[in-house]
């Protein structure tokens, strides 16, 4: 992505990337179990010294997505990888990135169009709820 021909600051794209930085460090220990609960952005924008409102378009003018949409796509993602490369149970996946079994499910189908364990049994041949 070329930023100068949009005009974006260094300071901007400084911002935006710290805020990767953090909340790839964050997943990371969340999925690892170093942290059992997941920052809120307004506490991602508190690591980043800024308002989460600066922090919301400075993200969104820089990536074209909002830093809610990029979380959930990153917590998307960790949930695949967890599934297809893992024998825990999913309520257990679930807990691990700190979501309610029912309520991972419900986040899961919403972004992939299918359950964790449909998506599980069709990456895996197994099955385990």
């Amino acid at each position: 992505m070329d930023y100068k021909e949009k005009n974006i600051s260094k300071r901007k794209i400084d911002i935006a990337n710290q805020f990767l930085s953090v909340l790839d460090k964050h997943l990371t220990e969340l999925k690892t179990g170093q942290v059992e609960k997941s920052l809120e952005l307004n506490e991602i924008a508190e690591l980043l010294f800024i308002v989460p409102n600066h922090m919301s378009d400075t993200v969104s003018e820089v990536f074209g997505k909002s830093p809610c949409e990029i979380y959930e796509n990153k917590l998307v993602e960790i949930s695949k990888e967890m599934l297809e490369n893992s024998t825990k149970p999913i309520n257990e996946i679930a807990r691990t990135l700190d979501y309610d079994p029912s309520n991972f499910t419900k986040f899961f189908k919403h972004f992939t169009s299918i359950t964790p364990s449909h998506y599980r049994k069709s990456k895996t041949g197994n099955i385990t709820i």
